[in-house]
């Protein structure tokens, strides 16, 4: 199954904004997460809606935070990308009627809730700026 990296690459560019002293340009971040400008732009998007980075036109403009990275969470950050599961492991359901299955859905499901919520709260408490030290 295939891994979704949107929250660490998301991370990796709000904190090389931090770190920088002049707006990034899609077309740099482009090449910092070695995807295409385009792609850049409508995560950018994303993030310009959520508050956590602004525009600065014209030469030499990009985007820049709008908020200190002391101000947002990894959880913040998490939560851009909507309700998924952390996890790629499934439950099955194809033979309902079995006992054990049952049992054992009904168990994996409580480790991974227990576990996705650990996840959550240490995001939660985990700023952005700590990130960057």
């Amino acid at each position: 199954m295939r891994k979704d990296s949107r929250l660490s690459r998301v991370l990796h560019v709000l904190i090389h904004m931090g770190a920088s002293h002049e707006p990034l340009s899609s077309s740099r971040i482009g090449d910092m997460l070695v995807t295409n400008p385009v792609v850049v732009r409508r995560l950018m998007a994303n993030l310009s809606k959520a508050g956590f980075i602004t525009t600065i036109p014209g030469r030499g403009g990009g985007w820049v935070l709008a908020q200190p990275l002391s101000k947002i969470t990894m959880f913040d950050v998490y939560q851009l990308f909507g309700e998924g599961t952390l996890f790629t492991l499934g439950l099955t359901d194809e033979h309902t009627n079995c006992v054990i299955e049952k049992s054992i859905n009904r168990e994996l499901d409580a480790v991974l809730n227990e576990a996705e919520q650990l996840i959550i709260d240490r995001m939660k408490s985990l700023k952005l700026s700590e990130l960057a030290q």
